[in-house]
């Protein structure tokens, strides 16, 4: 069964039992009212009749005939004596002698009850006659129903011609209605299925209709969603080109030197050269590795509290070592900084982006490094005066294996693209951020903010 279906189902259902409910409520209503109308011109006829009696002098009750009796000719009065024996009749039924309500003949209180005589429906008040405190008989007065039973067929018949009808037409707007707020979702069904038979990611549902509704929002989450698996999708594929297109060269170079010690036999070039390819392709191992955990929020850390001062000052004393004659290493300023967090892991961060600097740098170029305080964050500057990154490259810079072509080229003692995402992920697991200013042609500038210890 589908939801339209089961939707319109649960609305004419839930409107039906409504109508129904209301219905018998107007049904009881109007029945009761009417009859309470009846039971009170029976009680206003018997109440007539006792007022207008008198007691003869040796005790019978004599009973007046009332001119009302003639002219009410829907109103049946007897009286019985004590004795059980008719004394009075209205003229209507004089030819009737059985008891109106023979069941509450003797009745001691006055008691309203429905009969039937001759298929005849009547309404029976039956009224004890009490002379003094000594009872003289009882007195009864009928009305027929045959009115009010037929008004109880046409109104009960015409209520449920009502709920029928207004079911039908409720169940032809839900149908409708749901149809056309379920459309959307049939686009959704439809869009989903060709983006599965075409492999084709960069679809995107169409909704034309209020973009705030649930619809408009479950749509929104839809393309949403596809956007994310198109990004991953193709994340997944230019991850697969670079790791293909980096491990061709070192596989090569192995192949290649493999080939020429089968040939010419063992020489230290060649057995150098395969070492040389074997380390980086560890060394790739190992980054893709820490990068898969960092990427899952599985990154070890051995967190404790570092002195982040010390920490740039024997970094910077390394990095001086790298940069040898080739670049000037400079410290700024530098504040005394606590913090919380991995010191081999952030050592690694700042090696890192001190060594791009250095690599990208110009001979004879300047390196500026300093560590300062910017509210409760550390803040380390590394400046360098390179070529700069391109603006085209700047938000792919922490992307794997992405490295600039026109100032970032390719060699032999070159990385794989892979620092600066590792980079990324070790403070971001830190809780801080790094961001990167640069401008082709003057430098770029990368600036690591790290929380502090309070």
């Amino acid at each position: 069964m589908s939801l339209r279906l089961r939707l319109t189902l649960l609305y004419t259902s839930l409107l039906g039992g409504i109508l129904l409910l209301f219905g018998a409520l107007i049904y009881l209503l109007v029945g009761a009212f009417l009859l309470d109308q009846i039971d009170r011109t029976l009680a206003q006829t018997v109440n007539g009749i006792l007022a207008n009696s008198r007691v003869s002098s040796v005790g019978d009750l004599s009973m007046l005939t009332l001119p009302s009796l003639e002219m009410s000719t829907n109103v049946y009065v007897q009286y019985w004596d004590r004795q059980g024996r008719l004394q009075m009749v209205s003229p209507g039924i004089r030819d009737f002698t059985q008891p109106l309500d023979a069941v509450n003949l003797m009745s001691t209180r006055p008691l309203y009850r429905d009969v039937y005589i001759q298929r005849t429906h009547l309404r029976v008040l039956t009224a004890p006659v009490v002379v003094g405190e000594r009872p003289a008989g009882v007195l009864q007065a009928a009305t027929n129903l045959t009115i009010l039973d037929a008004i109880r067929r046409t109104l009960l018949g015409l209520l449920i011609f009502l709920t029928i009808a207004s079911m039908i037409l409720a169940a032809a707007a839900s149908w409708l209605s749901i149809g056309q707020a379920l459309a959307p979702l049939q686009t959704v069904t439809e869009t989903a299925e060709q983006i599965t038979r075409a492999d084709d990611l960069s679809r995107r549902i169409p909704y034309s209709g209020p973009a705030h509704d649930e619809i408009g929002t479950l749509i929104r989450a839809f393309n949403r969603t596809f956007e994310r698996l198109e990004n991953l999708f193709t994340a997944q594929q230019r991850f697969l080109a670079d790791v293909s297109h980096e491990l061709r060269t070192p596989l090569t170079v192995i192949k290649g030197n493999a080939d020429l010690i089968r040939k010419i036999g063992p020489d230290e070039e060649s057995l150098d050269s395969i070492k040389d390819e074997a380390d980086r392709l560890t060394r790739m191992v190992g980054d893709l590795l820490l990068l898969a955990q960092a990427e899952s929020g599985k990154l070890p850390l051995n967190l404790r509290t570092v002195m982040l001062d010390e920490l740039i000052t024997d970094v910077f004393q390394e990095m001086r070592v790298l940069a040898g004659d080739k670049v000037h290493l400079k410290l700024t300023d530098i504040d005394q900084v606590t913090l919380t967090g991995d010191r081999d892991r952030l050592k690694q961060v700042f090696i890192n982006l001190i060594s791009n600097a250095i690599h990208y740098s110009p001979i004879g170029g300047e390196v500026y490094i300093g560590l300062s305080k910017s509210q409760e964050m550390a803040r380390v500057i590394i400046r360098d005066m390179g070529p700069g990154i391109p603006a085209a490259d700047l938000p792919h810079i922490f992307d794997r294996f992405y490295r600039g072509e026109k100032s970032r080229t390719r060699s032999k003692t070159s990385g794989f693209g892979l620092g600066l995402s590792i980079a990324y992920f070790i403070v971001d697991s830190h809780g801080g951020r790094i961001e990167v200013d640069s401008q082709e042609g003057r430098g770029t500038t990368f600036a690591v903010y790290l929380p502090m210890t309070e």
